[in-house]
């Protein structure tokens, strides 16, 4: 039963498939699952259970059912405007049709994609990480292992890390701080590298090379399948889907701190411990434990109820589109809890500055 959860992902991703098989209004279908999951998220008790040991391999299988599906997601797409069932182009154009697609086709090679490459990007043989390159490529960063693996885990919760938001700092500014922070990261690392081994930084050995040749193919497929307009439709997807994930990403670190160089520590993570979260994100949300060793397989990892949590991931997103909701009904009262009961002297002391660049109460000062 345990590893069946995990099964969500490629369900989740199957609904895309057969919306754009059925096309019509049943494009949307794909982006329907957000809503669903949302709710059932916010509604069902958080999960706070470790999983049972043994299911490693079913478990496994449901992840690694995503490339071939998301694959699969995009053929059909292209096979739905190829066909006339979803006119997104011609005159039977619909605007409703366009959204529908874009919606769908960014909503799940975000959310059930990217846990899933984040996975694999740890794992110790190159297949998996190979594959964790594939499914980056389609929301726009195959290279985004190489960023995370060695700067996010190094600096996470310090200004070095692009991937830690600053108190105050919206959703907005954050999704191109830390979208320029992965590709800066990523060529500066692979430069110090080539030139380390005696090559050019422009050398075919940079994979910053690859990365580009991916993120052609896959609307060159798309385009060369269902037209000229499908192609364009996924570069456009490719590159919202982008910033929306760097818009989840948002919700793991927000305004914590670490001094640098410090150990990774309990409260250095938010968790999302929702019943939907969990399993659809493959345990993403429970952060901390990550943070702590990131070879844990994702079925192995323990939630860890007494550190700092956040209320649903989903609820967190829409929260986060609107600034003064997030800010006053979640991030400050969960970081005044966090600066108060978790926070070291010396974070303190960083979060009392933290909180005067923000403009907000000095309660890591009383």
């Amino acid at each position: 039963m345990d590893a069946l959860r995990y099964f969500i992902i490629p369900l989740t991703t199957a609904s895309g498939v057969a919306g754009f098989l059925l096309g019509g209004p049943y494009v949307w279908l794909g982006f329907l699952t957000f809503p669903l999951l949302l709710a059932l998220d916010v509604a069902l008790p958080d999960d706070l259970e470790p999983r049972k040991p043994g299911i490693g391999g079913m478990a496994d299988l449901a992840l690694h059912l995503q490339l071939p599906l998301l694959i699969t997601l995009f053929a059909a797409f292209a096979y739905s405007v190829k066909s006339g069932i979803n006119p997104i182009v011609g005159a039977d154009t619909s605007p409703m049709q366009l959204a529908g697609s874009i919606f769908s086709l960014v909503w799940l090679s975000a959310v059930p994609t990217l846990p899933v490459a984040h996975e694999l990007m740890h794992r110790r043989h190159w297949l998996p990480r190979f594959l964790s390159k594939l499914l980056g490529t389609f929301y726009g960063d195959p290279n985004r292992d190489i960023a995370h693996v060695i700067t996010h885990h190094i600096h996470l919760d310090t200004a070095k890390d692009s991937d830690t938001p600053r108190r105050g700092q919206t959703i907005y500014s954050f999704v191109f701080q830390a979208t320029v922070g992965a590709y800066r990261d990523t060529w500066e690392m692979e430069r110090e590298i080539l030139i380390r081994r005696g090559f050019s930084p422009w050398n075919w050995r940079n994979r910053m090379w690859l990365q580009a040749g991916l993120l052609l193919a896959v609307p060159l497929a798309v385009g060369l399948g269902g037209g000229i307009a499908a192609g364009l439709v996924t570069v456009a997807v490719m590159a919202i889907t982008k910033l929306v994930l760097e818009g989840f990403n948002y919700f793991q670190h927000y305004g914590l701190i670490r001094v640098e160089g410090a150990p990774v520590e309990f409260h250095h993570a938010w968790n999302h411990l929702g019943a939907i979260a969990r399993p659809l994100g493959a345990e993403i949300t429970n952060h901390i434990n990550h943070h702590l060793d990131g070879h844990t397989p994702f079925y192995a990892l323990k939630p860890e109820p007494n550190a700092p949590r956040m209320p649903s991931l989903f609820l967190c997103f829409v929260a986060g589109l609107f600034p003064p909701v997030w800010t006053r009904f979640i991030a400050q009262p969960r970081l005044k809890a966090w600066d108060l009961r978790f926070a070291s002297p010396e974070e303190r002391k960083l979060a009392a500055e933290a909180n005067r660049r923000a403009g907000w109460p000095q309660w890591a000062a009383d």
